[in-house]
Order: structure tokens, then C-alpha cells, then sequence
């Protein structure tokens, strides 16, 4: 009776990595999905002989940000310097990037232990570049934005953990 007891406590806690692994998949996977569309958008604008500069100053319009703060001017400098030949580069970029995080979404949907290292180095590359930005300028969206790559970083890493620690270990090589 106690063997079937364990054997129930390990299918939950089963149940509970895998849960929080699709969870992180599919932020992985709404990572790409969201890096695509916004690739796309501005290849069909550019297609359309569309003045991106124009489009910028529309979308902070459309999203109420003065055009005179810091990153709205960024924003709009980087959409008047796009070329064509940029173009090819940032679709390549976003192909490259939205491929990369379906990958990682599909391993880690399927529970595979590379899929879970990918997401902790990925993840663990972006958190000295969040801290600098915060140091730069802290704004409530850095700061959520480091507080989920943290989080997300460290579920991954106590599953890794926790699945080591769990599994039956032997001194025999195989």
C-alpha cells in the first residue's frame, strides 16, 4: 500500500511540472508569434511604399505617448533610418528568433531536458541587459519584464533541480 501512495504523490507532482512547463511554453511561443506579426507588419508596409516614419508617428498617436519622450524618439529615428536591405535583416532576425523560441516552446511542451536548458540559458542572457535598461530608466514595464524572465528562469531551473533530485540514481554505468 505505501508503493501506491508514492506512486501517486510522483504522478502529481508529474502533473504539476508539466502544467508549468506548457505554461512556459506558451509564453515562449506567444514570444514568437508576437516578434513574427510585428516582422510582417512592417515587410507589408514597406511593400505598400508606406512612409514608416508616418506609421510610427501614427501608432504613438493611436497609443497616446508623446512623440518627445526618449524611447518615442527612438522609435521614430530607428522608422526613418529603415531601408530596404534593413529590412531583409530584421525579418532574417525575427525568422531566426520566432524559430528559436518555437523550438523551445515545442520541448518544452513535450517535456525534453534540452528544451529546459535552452530556456534557462536564453532566459538567464536577457537578465544583465533587463538590469541595465532598469538602471538606464526604470519603468514599471522593465521592471515586470525582469520579474517574469526571473521568474520563468528559476521555475525552469527547480524543475531541472527537482527532476534530478527525484529520479533513482545508481552507481552502475550503463
Amino acid at each position: 500500500m505505501p508503493e501506491m501512495s508514492v506512486q501517486v504523490h510522483v504522478e502529481a507532482h508529474h502533473t504539476a511540472h508539466l502544467k508549468g512547463l506548457r505554461t512556459v511554453a506558451m509564453i515562449e511561443a506567444s514570444k514568437g508569434v508576437l516578434v513574427l506579426a510585428v516582422a510582417f507588419a512592417l515587410i507589408a508596409l514597406l511593400r505598400h511604399d508606406v512612409d514608416l516614419q508616418d506609421a510610427a508617428m501614427n501608432v504613438l498617436d493611436f497609443l497616446h505617448i508623446d512623440p518627445d519622450r526618449r524611447l518615442a524618439g527612438m522609435f521614430l529615428d530607428a522608422a526613418g533610418k529603415v531601408m530596404d536591405w534593413n529590412v531583409i535583416f530584421v525579418g532574417l532576425g525575427a525568422f531566426a528568433y520566432s524559430a528559436l523560441r518555437f523550438i523551445e516552446s515545442y520541448g518544452l511542451w513535450c517535456e525534453r531536458v534540452w528544451a529546459e536548458w535552452l530556456a534557462i540559458v536564453s532566459g538567464s542572457l536577457y537578465i544583465p541587459l533587463e538590469v541595465i535598461e532598469l538602471v538606464r530608466h526604470a519603468t514599471p514595464v522593465r521592471w515586470g519584464l525582469l520579474i517574469i524572465n526571473l521568474i520563468v528562469v528559476a521555475y525552469i531551473a527547480w524543475v531541472r533541480y527537482d527532476e534530478h533530485v527525484s529520479r533513482p540514481h545508481s552507481l552502475e554505468c550503463r
